[in-house]
């Protein structure tokens, strides 16, 4: 179902065949999504699309994710993108640390289905 308003999806994620997946999810459900496999390409990428959400792993080569949100909060341009965490860590000082940082939600990977994870993007837009 394609929307009149096109939400720019920044995925940030080193794993090609889930962000391959989540890819196909989001465009299915009308939104346009952008692709950075490591943190300094994600802080590249928000830079030039300034995307509506970020979706951010945590374990990334270059720059570990919760770096690549703290940046992301210094932007003047970039700190009111919403930044959802989208990760396998599930320990709570790591969840603590993120929602601290800004994040506004940590999703666990393995507790989502693809189309649950659009479901929560669609919801924190939405509730802008």
């Amino acid at each position: 179902m394609v929307e009149n308003n096109t939400y720019n999806v920044l995925v940030i994620e080193d794993e090609a065949l889930f962000a391959k997946s989540l890819g196909i999810a989001l465009t299915e459900a009308g939104m346009k999504p952008h692709f950075a496999e490591d943190g300094f390409l994600g802080l590249e990428k928000a830079a030039e699309v300034v995307p509506d959400i970020i979706l951010l792993d945590n374990i990334l080569p270059k720059m570990k994710g919760l770096d690549v949100l703290t940046k992301i909060k210094e932007e003047e341009d970039l700190k009111d993108i919403p930044v959802l965490m989208l990760t396998v860590l599930s320990d709570s000082e790591t969840i603590s640390k993120a929602i601290s940082l800004g994040a506004v939600g940590y999703l666990i990977k393995s507790d989502y289905q693809l189309s649950e994870i659009v479901n929560k993007i669609r919801l924190v837009l939405e509730g802008k």
